[in-house]
């Protein structure tokens, strides 16, 4: 886990605006009982965001719409990925 100073460092935040996108979702980090703890996929999301806000010119608006779509894609794919494992389960032996 990382901590929130170490976030804000690596992922090259200030805490305000670290506030607002967990305000708006699109950061979730886990909480402890002192402070909040972030993952090695909350710090890729993070840079993410910053690509999209940064260098792709999408608005704050646009953001919400852009990382809901990529999370309902993942939700896809590991949906898809268990469907062909008890799929591929249920095959009868070619033994």
């Amino acid at each position: 886990m990382i901590t929130e100073r170490e976030f804000l460092e690596r992922a090259r935040l200030d805490r305000r605006t670290l506030t607002v996108w967990i305000e708006e979702e699109w950061l979730i980090p886990a909480r402890t009982a002192d402070e909040l703890a972030f993952t090695d996929m909350d710090l890729a999301r993070a840079n993410l965001i910053r690509d999209l806000r940064d260098n792709m010119g999408v608005n704050d608006e646009g953001l919400g719409v852009v990382l809901h779509l990529l999370d309902q894609m993942h939700a896809l794919r590991r949906a898809l990925a268990a469907a062909l494992e008890s799929a591929r389960d249920r095959r009868p032996s070619s033994d």
